[in-house]
């Protein structure tokens, strides 16, 4: 008794959607490919823009707020910085992929379905 192997037959399974195998034009693809990455990282850069906001207007809240409490004058400039260097990292980010993209002779990295045409060449 060998339990370890098994026969499965799945027929004729194809995939669903036009990211299926019924899709025979590999360029569509691609293109539906390069249009979700491209959204991914724009709407994950809008969401940290928001987050920055949010988070410098609570630490400004902060601030306001404090008093003379040396802490939580403290807690809120903390949060300040922490934002700063969110939004910073996320703007550098961007550029530094552009950068590496640069040097290694892709200048449009960021553009997915320019990338998988030079690929494809």
């Amino acid at each position: 008794m060998n339990y370890l192997t098994a026969d499965v037959n799945f027929g004729t399974f194809r995939g669903f959607g036009t990211l299926g195998l019924e899709n025979s034009d590999a360029s569509g693809s691609v293109g539906i490919f390069s249009k979700f990455i491209s959204s991914t990282v724009g709407l994950m850069t809008i969401v940290a823009i928001i987050w920055f906001v949010f988070v410098f207007f609570i630490g400004a809240i902060g601030i306001i707020t404090a008093g003379g409490d040396k802490q939580a004058l403290e807690a809120a400039r903390k949060k300040i910085i922490t934002g700063i260097i969110g939004i910073v990292v996320v703007v550098a980010a961007i550029f530094i992929i552009k950068f590496v993209g640069f040097l290694i002779g892709i200048p449009n990295i960021l553009d997915i379905n320019a990338l998988f045409t030079q690929i494809q060449q």
